[in-house]
């Protein structure tokens, strides 16, 4: 039983692939009985969206709240996880509108570009997780996880003028509200004590 603090590898590897993106996540779990961990993710943010008629940049935090349930029996002094869990996610974010194209309506005759910078800040969103994954311990009190998660928005602030594609700690946001994660975690626990 203790602290199990890391980091999420996957944002520090896509920021180096993709020029338009850069993003940190701090990932924390407690374990509270033999089977339920309480967790947390945390980190910020800046995605740059390019769409048909916009191109867009949102900036921001995030935390996620919730729970996991370790499926897996360990043998003795294992310490493996294959587990489900659920997420409560907030974000608070500023969408950058850079440039947009007016739609004519005509493929011959197409609008013109229009670089802008409008600016909106102090929006957020709520969103629901379910998620899967596997954590191993590799060597003593060293983990290695992976985890896919399904996302259902709840609440979401829009700019004014056009709607918000991405979200802080919620990634694209579909025409449904919906979305998907990844994550590829190493994280240390700080022993407590044993059970």
């Amino acid at each position: 039983y203790g602290l199990r603090i890391g980091i999420d590898i996957s944002k520090p590897i896509f920021a180096l692939i993709d020029d338009g993106y850069s993003g940190f996540e701090l990932v924390v779990d407690y374990r509270i009985s033999k089977r339920f961990y309480i967790a947390a993710e945390l980190g910020f943010e800046e995605e740059t969206t390019t769409e048909d008629y916009t191109n867009s940049t949102a900036k921001g935090s995030f935390i996620k709240l919730g729970a996991n349930f370790n499926t897996y029996k360990n043998w003795l002094d294992m310490n493996n996880e294959i587990f489900l869990g659920f997420r409560y996610g907030f974000s608070s974010f500023d969408q950058t509108l850079n440039s947009y194209t007016q739609n004519t309506g005509n493929i011959y005759f197409p609008g013109n570009s229009i670089t802008t910078s409008e600016k909106t800040t102090g929006l957020n969103a709520h969103w629901t997780e379910l998620v899967l994954g596997i954590k191993a311990e590799t060597f003593k009190n060293l983990f290695i996880g992976v985890s896919f998660s399904y996302k259902i928005m709840l609440s979401l602030e829009h700019p004014d003028n056009f709607k918000s594609l991405y979200v802080p700690g919620f990634n694209r946001v579909f025409e449904t509200e919906t979305g998907f994660g990844f994550n590829y975690s190493i994280s240390y626990i700080i022993p407590f004590f044993n059970k």
